[in-house]
């Protein structure tokens, strides 16, 4: 699991410049619903960056969104982004 939160700081630094990353897996909370994959990752992103928050709050969820696409097939089910 580290090695994939190291992945997701460094594809994040690679595209955008921030401060800090906090990642949090809330897969746990999730096991209950009806939709629950033991092999998708409910994750939680609290990113301090002042370029994020010069942008809107959409256009800079956007970009972090576009950056992990290709994980919503396979690895993350659900992705929350605070942006400070």
């Amino acid at each position: 699991m580290n090695d994939y939160f190291d992945e997701i700081k460094k594809r994040i630094s690679e595209q955008v410049k921030f401060e800090k990353i906090e990642i949090i897996d809330n897969s746990d909370k999730h096991k209950k619903h009806k939709f629950f994959s033991p092999e998708k990752l409910h994750l939680h992103f609290k990113i301090k960056s002042k370029y994020l928050k010069s942008l809107s709050k959409i256009n800079a969820q956007k970009i972090i969104m576009k950056i992990f696409k290709e994980d919503f097939k396979t690895k993350i089910h659900a992705l929350e982004i605070s942006i400070e």
